[in-house]
């Protein structure tokens, strides 16, 4: 029996109600899931995000929600758990920047001096209110922007993510990806246009 057809009879297994089955099919998927969790996460946003933890969370959900999975195939089944995964990615970093920018909100509270390097548009913009409202957009808007870099080939959404999600500067990118200046700021020019083309005007207040 090939993989793909010991894979397809864990799903029809699963299906069945076999939920140790299932357990093995999802542990079949944890190395492929963790590099992807690895992927769409930055090596910045790794240091506070861990890709394990998030599929662990895929898994617990998938487990939660099995009973309205509709597919029946190996391909279907891949699908699913991506898609568990690319939300749990989107809300972990979409927590992530609305915390930074609270942290910010005291620091400016008390007095203090904002330390950000100007690249993190979503803990900055819009300028003029910081309720709690806002906040709840920011953090929507943060998982469309991820969503919608999913959708952008790889290079553009690593230079997109490091610019504007990291705040790195052009020089740290160019090293990062290895690339000279001209094709980092062609990454990062032809992205956000297609980031600006996917999500539509109305985010067109929190793009750069």
């Amino acid at each position: 029996m090939s993989v793909e057809q010991s894979t397809a009879a864990k799903v029809m297994a699963a299906k069945r109600g076999d939920r140790e089955e299932f357990g093995r099919l999802l542990e079949q998927y944890r190395g492929y899931l963790l590099m992807l969790g690895h992927r769409y996460l930055s090596q910045r946003m790794r240091q506070r995000i861990d890709p394990a933890d998030l599929v662990q969370t895929t898994f617990l959900e998938a487990q939660r929600d099995w009973a309205a999975f509709r597919g029946s195939t190996p391909a279907e089944f891949t699908s699913w758990l991506r898609h568990i995964l690319k939300n749990n990615v989107a809300s972990a970093v979409a927590r992530h920047i609305t915390t930074q920018k609270r942290s910010l909100d005291r620091e400016v509270a008390a007095g203090g001096v904002g330390t950000s390097s100007g690249g993190d548009w979503l803990a900055q913009q819009p300028a003029g209110t910081s309720s709690p409202s806002r906040r709840i957009v920011r953090a929507e808007v943060a998982e469309q922007l991820l969503e919608a870099l999913h959708g952008l080939p790889e290079t553009q959404a690593e230079a997109v993510r490091l610019r504007y999600l990291e705040g790195q500067t052009l020089a740290e990118i160019v090293d990062r990806m290895g690339k000279s200046d001209t094709a980092v700021a062609g990454l990062l020019k032809r992205g956000l246009a297609k980031l600006r083309s996917n999500l539509g005007h109305q985010w067109e207040e929190f793009l750069p």
